[in-house]
């Protein structure tokens, strides 16, 4: 057995790392040409161990889809890497992908609020809701959101009235924003 100095130790060891750490910088490198523009904001590669990449996804459904396409995606990866991969595996375990739009300062106060509508003046407030049934309570209802509504501009997909803030902020009704989340 033979001693070698902590340095020459060190220096392998450095070496073995740069070694390792290449193949990765390669994928990073090709992972968007190789995947395309819609699948790189739903995928983040994380690390390569013993010739097996492993892919975080931003949904079960996306490790799924891909996990069918894998074959595909490895031949066009290992085109282009030094030393071929052997497989690569796609989880939800790691994502933790930084929202792109900065977080919105919330105030509290209701006019910054999308769904504001303004002075609504021209609703009688002072009138004691009559109750009887149900009914009579829908009825009363309806009417309110009726006389509140008119004039609003329409939402472009399920053409309901909308306040212009939601519409502005994002080009539809905050219900049909919900049901694209």
């Amino acid at each position: 057995m033979s001693l070698k100095s902590i340095n020459d130790i060190l220096g392998v060891l450095e070496q073995q790392a740069r070694w390792q750490e290449q193949p990765f910088q390669k994928v990073l490198q090709f992972w968007a040409e190789v995947v395309g523009a819609v699948v790189i904001n739903h995928t983040q590669p994380l690390v390569i161990q013993r010739d097996v990449l492993r892919v975080a996804t931003s949904s079960a459904a996306w490790a799924q889809n891909l996990a069918f396409k894998r074959q595909i995606i490895l031949l066009q990866l290992n085109e282009k890497l030094p030393k071929p991969l052997v497989d690569i595996r796609f989880s939800t375990a790691g994502w933790q992908r930084p929202s792109a739009k900065p977080q919105q300062q919330l105030t509290g106060l209701p006019q910054e609020h999308p769904s504001y509508l303004g002075n609504l003046s021209n609703i009688r407030r002072d009138e004691p809701p009559v109750l009887e049934n149900a009914q009579t309570a829908f009825g009363q209802w309806a009417e309110k959101m009726q006389v509140r509504s008119h004039g609003l501009p329409l939402c472009p997909q399920c053409q309901s009235p909308t306040p212009p803030g939601e519409l502005q902020r994002w080009q539809v009704c905050a219900i049909c924003a919900s049901k694209q989340f």
